[in-house]
């Protein structure tokens, strides 16, 4: 049965989409099946895995409406074992039109148990919000991973994602874990990098992932080029970083 991991933080820019298409890819190269969910209304996950998101029929949107099925909006991406559920800018009109249907929650929830069995992983990454689109996410998944990125505002904003986190267990997912909480965009050379990487891994403890994600120019090159960056520079740093990544998650879960 696969487990569902929501990749989510309301902060942009702090490495969701990075993470959801590298970690997925890695997944992949190290012989997991994985499906992709791309939940957030930029569809930069779609484009970062060489999908023409203009040209999106089927998508998470559908999905969410229940119109279509997953295994009818499913794609197979250029990274080995993986597969994705594309999103398109209509994605944004979600939110208003869910918000007056009975368990607007549960959307995603339902959709995917008809495919909950197909894949070891199912990543859902999540928008850069704690509106619907990311509660649905999060009352779909087993487990949340939380990117957090080494710079000064890093845990602005964390309390309120881990309240998120603690109602939706309360009401409409007692299962949600906590994967783990990720360091992004860390830079060895600077003091506030290793000062953040100290205070998350103080309060935190082990709900820290031992991997840290480096700042890596070849992670930024990846997506322009429509591919995962195990497809762009398997020696780069970035995918040294994610490949351990999955090590450590598909360890976490066979224990």
């Amino acid at each position: 049965m696969g487990k569902i991991i929501a990749i989510a933080n309301q902060k942009g820019g702090v490495g969701k989409t990075t993470t959801s298409v590298n970690l997925a890819a890695s997944l992949g190269v190290l012989e997991k099946k994985v499906l992709l969910i791309d939940a957030d209304p930029q569809a930069n996950a779609s484009s970062g895995l060489g999908i023409d998101v203009e040209n999106v029929a089927i998508g998470t949107y559908q999905i969410l409406e229940h119109s279509n099925t997953p295994e009818e909006a499913v794609i197979q991406c250029s990274a080995p074992n993986v597969w994705i559920i594309p999103a398109h800018i209509d994605l944004v009109a979600i939110e208003i039109e869910l918000v007056d249907k009975e368990n607007r929650e549960y959307m995603l929830r339902e959709a995917l148990e008809s495919v909950k069995d197909d894949y070891d992983y199912i990543l859902i990454d999540c928008a850069p919000s704690l509106g619907l689109l990311t509660l649905n996410a999060l009352t779909a998944a087993d487990s949340v991973v939380i990117p957090i990125q080494c710079e000064y505002f890093a845990l602005e904003g964390l309390g309120k994602l881990l309240n998120t986190i603690k109602s939706v267990q309360k009401i409409h997912n007692s299962n949600l874990d906590i994967e783990g909480l990720l360091l992004t965009m860390f830079d060895s050379r600077l003091r506030l990098s290793n000062q953040v990487v100290e205070e998350v891994q103080k309060h935190f403890n082990d709900m820290v992932f031992k991997t840290i994600i480096q700042r890596n120019v070849k992670l930024s090159e990846a997506p322009s080029f429509g591919e995962s960056i195990i497809n762009f520079d398997a020696t780069s740093k970035g995918a040294s970083n994610y490949l351990s990544l999955a090590q450590e998650i598909i360890k976490k879960n066979s224990n």
